[in-house]
């Protein structure tokens, strides 16, 4: 199984924009988790992690994006990161057949600060990375 960016959309209400993709990914959920929820995985294919304390309401500070709060946590499903200045970042990760998981990711912003295309290019490291054994 090859990993694909399936979807990426974008809308902007007002002055805060939501950038959606749906990330097919050929590992299980189990392997996939760590690339999200830990700070060795973060910084391989997103940013480092300077501070990340795995569980709902932990400290978590994104460098070039701030710190804030971890305001969804459930073990090898949900992370969602909510940081001053940089938003709310959510990974939920669900199964895909017998080896495989499916990313839905949201980046809830303010202003200018992310593209599409950056996304796009970050998630590209990920399935390198997850491509894998």
């Amino acid at each position: 199984m090859t990993g694909t960016i399936e979807q990426g959309t974008s809308q902007t209400h007002g002055n805060t924009h939501i950038l959606a993709f749906l990330v097919r990914l050929p590992q299980p959920m189990e392997k996939v988790w760590p690339r999200l929820a830990t700070p060795e995985g973060l910084a391989r294919w997103f940013t480092d992690a300077d501070e990340l304390e795995p569980r709902l309401g932990g400290a978590v500070t994104l460098r070039g994006l701030g710190s804030g709060r971890i305001t969804a946590w459930d073990v090898d499903r949900v992370a969602e990161y909510t940081v001053e200045g940089g938003g709310r970042i959510r990974f939920h990760l669900e199964r895909h057949g017998d080896d495989g998981a499916t990313l839905r990711f949201t980046h809830e912003f303010q202003g200018e600060r992310e593209s599409e295309q950056g996304w796009r290019a970050r998630f590209e490291r990920l399935l390198e990375l997850t491509a894998r054994p």
